[in-house]
């Protein structure tokens, strides 16, 4: 299977999207952890992809302060069933909120009909998020409301925030 990038120059830095043709299937802030995942396979350039063009003008929209919806774009991002779950829950955060890990975790163990699931697990996922910014990792802090963990970095974390209008 063939995968395709481009690169966007963002606010925030240079932007790699990938696609499969058809769908997004990452997106990672240069230097940010986790960079590629586990993805192997040698990646074409193709800026013209309709996903990838797509993608652009979703940032560009997302970058001017125009809150895209996520729907907006079709996504598959690779990850085992938990990680997938937990990424929905993500795509659920309304754009300039917030969650906490823990909220996070309550709702996975409600879906999972488990009596409790650790922050931390959930950690591990978010931190794992193969689409940064369009699924909104960055929306996730801790239960003190302390800006914890993002692979992109805190820095970053904190301006996507200002830019939705989050009080830091």
């Amino acid at each position: 299977m063939s995968l395709y990038k481009t690169y966007y120059d963002s606010p925030i830095g240079k932007l790699l999207l990938v696609s499969d043709n058809n769908n997004l299937i990452g997106l990672w802030i240069k230097n940010q952890k986790y960079y590629l995942g586990s993805l192997k396979e040698n990646l074409i350039e193709k800026d013209d992809l309709p996903i990838l063009m797509q993608t652009k003008n979703w940032l560009d929209r997302y970058f001017k302060c125009e809150e895209p919806k996520i729907d907006e774009l079709s996504l598959k991002p690779d990850g085992s069933k938990f990680r997938k779950l937990v990424w929905q829950i993500l795509c659920d955060i309304p754009y300039g909120n917030t969650r906490t890990y823990g909220e996070i975790a309550h709702e996975v163990a409600s879906r999972l009909h488990k009596k409790s699931m650790s922050a931390q697990a959930i950690g591990g996922a978010v931190s794992h998020n193969p689409i940064s910014i369009i699924i909104p990792c960055h929306r996730v802090i801790g239960s003190s409301n302390s800006l914890t963990g993002y692979a992109g970095g805190i820095k970053i974390k904190k301006d996507l925030l200002e830019l939705e209008g989050v009080k830091i």
